[in-house]
């Protein structure tokens, strides 16, 4: 097979290729001379561009490389530029200059020779290469040393913009990466293979759309954690600007739907005392994450549409467009395919919301991920609690062997797991969690995980109330129920909820801090110890 012919375009160098009058002078170095002087590189074309002041110059340029090599074709292009400074002008002119070149990459190597021409026509030929309008490699030459010879013809290099040829770049960007999803993991070295390829899509899709993403799964999945790290990875990257909004849809209900997400005026309905921005322009230039999004009603879903194509929408009550350039994740643990079906959920919002669409599974569908999530969870405690606290080695087996056994159902997902982990940690005496703990622990999942099982008990001593209480101060408050329920005082109950801080408050009353403790919710050990006993 016959070798590609060598074809180079670039720019006339007015002042770098101008020898002077009279004879061409060898003794300067001028760029576009020089290449065609290389003995190991041919240049069986070269497309040089010039304007019609400098046609003078281009046809001695010409006589002079067809001295030193006449196996080199000079084909003078005249192209008309008012001002080579100006980057719109510019551009246009060699984008044109493209579209209308008869590219043969079958048979022809084409350079961009970027040595000459303003600073501007080299970012320019740089763009329509890296976007491939123009099929060619970057080419600069460079005047010769101080210790050589004057009338050296300098060197060479060529630029091939594929960065996967340069090895030290490749490991660059395929270590950011690395970190970039251990980012969206928080850490977590997961190990179920389906997980990694959608966090690895996640990340690519991240940093390249601005479309709106679905991600679907059960509850406790994590989608709203996800969709944070997406947020915080995009800030990172300066890929937005604004806030992070959250709502959860399924707390929307008739007018407060509207309002909650797209504001309203005053006297929009009965009680709107006030103007209201709504979550939507809230979001403006930053992150919307709409979980549950399937509980929006039609009306909400209409609007919602709008504003995702537009980025515009009226408020309750107003007849005046507001603006918001927003970027949407939403979440749901709906199968949206049959909702649409059913007529529940529009059509055309699930097709716009549907372009990329990432499957969250389970815990129970991720056993292999309960070891590291189980490490991650402790490291958390210890964070929010001020306070280590560790697996003994047999206890840690046996959790794990129960964890991910076809017996736990794990129904919560990552936030039940989360809440095993923190009365685990909570119980645990110094800062070990034995084996005993452990048996305790998977006692009280059989039975919450069994049928009819009875109501959590922070509900049962508290009722309505209980659902004010974060889920953290809820973990902790039902494990310090337990105890109580189990003791016979409420010195015994203190010391063995205390028994480890109280070696540093050697004078610490522990029956006065759990009284205080207890205090905080409202409850007495006495209350407490009988409702146990019944």
């Amino acid at each position: 097979m016959a070798s590609k012919k060598t074809v180079v375009i670039g720019f006339l160098g007015t002042q770098l290729d101008y020898a002077g009058k009279g004879s061409p002078r060898w003794d300067k170095w001028r760029p576009t001379v020089a290449l065609c002087q290389q003995e190991e590189f041919v240049v069986d074309r070269l497309e040089l561009l010039h304007d019609a002041r400098s046609r003078g110059l281009a046809e001695r340029v010409g006589l002079d490389i067809a001295s030193i090599s006449p196996e080199t074709e000079v084909r003078r292009n005249e192209i008309e530029l008012r001002d080579p400074w100006d980057f719109e002008e510019v551009y246009t002119t060699l984008h044109d200059f493209a579209r209308r070149y008869p590219f043969d990459p079958e048979t022809e190597d084409y350079l961009i020779h970027i040595t000459t021409g303003t600073h501007v026509a080299q970012i320019c030929w740089f763009l329509l290469a890296e976007a491939r309008t123009l099929p060619a490699r970057l080419l600069q030459t460079s005047p010769p040393r101080k210790k050589e010879v004057a009338n050296s013809i300098g060197a060479y290099e060529i630029i091939d913009l594929d960065l996967s040829r340069y090895n030290k770049i490749a490991q660059r960007f395929a270590g950011e990466r690395a970190d970039s999803l251990s980012f969206l993991k928080s850490g977590i070295a997961t190990r179920n293979p389906g997980f990694n390829r959608t966090i690895e899509r996640i990340e690519q899709v991240a940093g390249r759309s601005k479309a709106p993403m679905l991600l679907v799964g059960p509850t406790g999945a994590g989608k709203s954690f996800l969709a944070r790290r997406v947020y915080e990875l995009k800030r990172q990257r300066q890929q937005l600007a604004g806030r992070f909004i959250e709502v959860n849809c399924a707390t929307l209900r008739g007018d407060s739907a509207m309002s909650s997400l797209f504001g309203h005026v005053k006297g929009a309905f009965t009680g709107a005392q006030s103007e209201r921005p709504g979550l939507l322009r809230s979001a403006d230039g930053g992150l919307l994450f709409l979980d549950e999004i399937g509980e929006l009603g039609l009306d909400e879903q209409a609007m919602l549409l709008k504003a995702i194509e537009e980025k515009r929408f009226f408020p309750f009550g107003s007849d005046r467009e507001m603006a918001s350039d927003f970027q949407l994740i939403a979440g749901t643990h709906r199968d949206l395919r049959q909702w649409v079906r059913d007529g529940r959920f529009r059509e055309d919002l699930y097709a716009r919301i549907n372009l990329w669409t990432f499957a969250l599974p389970g815990l129970a569908g991720r056993p292999e991920d309960i070891e590291p999530n189980l490490d991650f969870e402790l490291e958390r405690h210890a964070r929010e609690a001020g306070r280590q606290v560790r697996f003994n080695v047999e206890a840690k087996r046996r959790y794990l062997a129960f964890a991910a056994s076809p017996e736990a159902r794990w129904a919560g997902n990552f936030r039940e797991l989360g809440a095993s982990v923190t009365r685990l940690a909570t119980l645990a005496e110094a800062g070990r969690i034995a084996e005993s703990l452990v048996d305790e622990e998977i006692a009280h999942l059989r039975h919450a995980w069994s049928d009819g099982a009875a109501p959590d008990v922070v509900d049962e001593v508290l009722g309505a109330q209980a659902a004010e209480i974060d889920l953290f101060d809820r973990c902790q408050l039902a494990s310090v129920i337990t105890v109580c329920r189990t003791s016979g005082s409420l010195s015994e109950a203190g010391r063995k909820l205390f028994a480890v801080s109280r070696q540093e408050k050697k004078q610490a009353n522990d029956a006065d801090r759990l009284r205080k403790y207890l205090g905080r919710f409202g409850l007495s050990f006495e209350a407490l110890s009988n409702s146990g006993r019944r």
